[in-house]
């Protein structure tokens, strides 16, 4: 059984483990979403209560895959914006452990998101992913709209050079 669930603050503090899990094996499978190599477990912990935090101030939305009870998929959804773009919001964080790929998480995952940051306020999302990777092919399909690449954007966990595919869409 898979449920998507927008976790609190505190469900987020309790579900540390698990979304440490899910960040780490992304990581280390290549997978360019901030983090380097060598990319020890206490750093997703880090990252994974930094974001329990902005959860708590109400900046981000943690939309989580529990699959058997357990997380096994996370997306971001960062509402606090300037002042100018009251608006939009950053999708981030579009992430599914390797051992539950294939069950159609990344879908539900996006639907829920996208609905929870309408309900928000929000009429417009933005991501950016990985060129080339297979996180691009699958916005598209999920009725996002590429604008374009930006070479050498990041780097992968490695240390090689990345481009980045940024994309929005529309919502509401």
């Amino acid at each position: 059984m898979t449920e998507i669930r927008f976790l609190t603050r505190e469900e987020a503090l309790q579900r540390l483990e698990e979304l440490s899990a899910v960040l780490y094996d992304c990581v280390h499978g290549g997978a360019s979403v901030s983090f380097m190599l060598p990319f020890p477990l206490e750093e997703a912990r880090d990252f994974w209560r930094d974001v329990a935090e902005s959860v708590g101030r109400g900046d981000t939305l943690l939309a989580t895959a529990l699959h058997e009870g357990r997380a096994v998929g996370t997306v971001l959804v960062g509402l606090k914006q300037a002042p100018n773009q009251p608006h939009r919001g950053d999708l981030k964080k579009l992430l599914v452990h390797r051992d539950a790929r294939g069950l159609g998480l990344s879908r539900l995952l996006m639907e829920e998101a996208e609905r929870k940051a309408a309900e928000a306020g929000k009429t417009l999302l933005v991501l950016d992913t990985a060129t080339g990777s297979p996180a691009e092919e699958i916005y598209p399909r999920f009725g996002w709209q590429r604008v374009g690449v930006v070479p050498d954007y990041a780097l992968y966990p490695d240390g090689s050079y990345c481009g980045t595919t940024i994309f929005y869409k529309r919502i509401v």
